[in-house]
C-alpha cells in the first residue's frame, strides 16, 4: 500500500518535471531585461505596462497575449499615426527577433491593462503572464513606478505622510 502511494507520488513528480522542462524550452531563452507598470491615480481604471524582452533563441518568437490578475483585460497595443493623428491600436502580437529584443515603451508598443481589479500603488508588484505563439508562457513581475519627471510629487507625498 505505502509503496504504491510512493510510486504514484514519484510518477506525478516525474510527469510534472517532464512537463515543466518542455514548457520552459523556448521561453527560457526569452528574458525580461527591464520593465515597469505606470502608476496612475487611484481613480483611473487603466494603466500600461512597459518592458524589454530579449530573445536568445535562434528563431523569432511572437508574444501574442498577456494575462494578469491585476486587471480584467490586458491588450497588446501599438501606436500608429494616421492622418497626422496618433492613435492606439490593438495588435495580434509583437515579434521578438532572434537574438534581438522587444522594447515596450510609452511612445510605441505597450501592454494596456484595462479595468484594474484594484488601484495600484507605487512599488506594488504586478504579475504578468506572457503567452507566446508557440504556446510558451513566461511569468514576469513588474514594479509599479511613477513616470519620470514627477519627482516633486513624490517629495510632496513624503511630507504628507509625516
Amino acid at each position: 500500500m505505502e509503496f504504491k502511494t510512493l510510486k504514484a507520488i514519484f510518477k506525478h513528480l516525474f510527469n510534472f518535471l517532464v512537463l515543466s522542462s518542455i514548457s520552459f524550452a523556448a521561453s527560457a531563452n526569452v528574458v525580461l531585461v527591464d520593465g515597469h507598470v505606470r502608476a496612475m491615480p487611484a481613480s483611473v481604471p487603466n494603466t500600461a505596462a512597459y518592458f524589454t524582452l530579449e530573445n536568445h533563441n535562434n528563431s523569432d518568437v511572437k508574444l501574442v497575449e498577456v494575462k494578469t490578475s491585476a486587471a480584467k483585460v490586458a491588450q497588446l497595443h501599438t501606436i500608429v499615426e494616421e492622418d497626422g493623428m496618433v492613435k492606439m491600436r490593438q495588435v495580434e502580437g509583437f515579434i521578438i527577433p532572434s537574438h534581438g529584443s522587444l522594447t515596450l515603451q510609452p511612445t510605441g508598443n505597450h501592454v494596456m491593462l484595462l479595468s484594474l481589479t484594484a488601484p495600484l500603488a507605487v512599488n506594488d508588484k504586478v504579475p504578468l503572464e506572457l503567452i507566446f505563439e508557440d504556446g510558451q508562457h513566461l511569468m514576469i513581475e513588474l514594479m509599479v513606478l511613477k513616470q519620470a519627471g514627477t519627482d516633486h510629487d513624490e517629495h510632496a507625498e513624503h511630507h504628507h505622510h509625516h
